[in-house]
């Protein structure tokens, strides 16, 4: 009788031991693919653990550097994008001065996954939209503003084109074109 008893003893610790440990498994596998970045652009566990405790303390650090504040946020959201919340933490915190950096920050880490994880910039995108801070909108629009990729497709073709369609040639372009000169057919 003592057998059986440790032995369904064991068996149930051996299966909570299994059960802990795939459990733990599952949970590192989802965080490995949750990042945008590859490792060594990630920022590291312990950074994130306490910008996730304390975000005011990311201020403190960065008082006055926007550029930083923008860059070293952008670095968590992309390492990991469930510190969102504590984003939203820290908008509550920050002066309204800071807050342009926090939606650059919001902006950069949206373009840093768009090509490796799109819905985590779609994530990104939403928690951003969501917000009723004027000032992050501001600077997330003015981060877009500033990013070549963020155009529309049509005005990046535009772009190329001269000015005046073509119709101008010669120096300084103030010469016409002949109208009835044959148009160089399409390789």
């Amino acid at each position: 009788m003592n057998w059986t008893l440790t032995y369904r003893c064991s068996a149930s610790a051996r299966l909570a031991a299994l059960w802990l440990a795939c459990a733990m498994l599952t949970w590192s596998v989802d965080s490995c693919f949750a990042q945008c970045v590859e490792f060594s652009g990630r920022a590291s566990r312990a950074e994130l653990d306490a910008f996730a405790k304390s975000p005011s303390s990311l201020l403190q650090k960065l008082r006055n550097d926007k550029d930083k504040l923008s860059s070293r946020l952008a670095a968590y959201i992309v390492s990991d994008p469930s510190v969102l919340p504590s984003v939203q933490t820290l908008i509550s915190e920050a002066p309204s001065a800071d807050r342009s950096a926090i939606g650059e920050a919001l902006r950069m880490a949206e373009a840093r996954c768009t090509l490796t994880k799109p819905d985590i910039a779609q994530k990104i995108r939403n928690f951003t939209q969501r917000l009723g801070d004027l000032a992050v909108k501001g600077g997330y629009s003015a981060a877009s503003a500033d990013d070549p990729g963020a155009r529309p497709v049509s005005r990046d073709k535009q772009v190329g084109q001269p000015r005046g369609g073509g119709l101008l040639e010669g120096e300084g372009k103030t010469k016409l074109v002949d109208p009835f000169k044959p148009l160089p057919l399409p390789r």
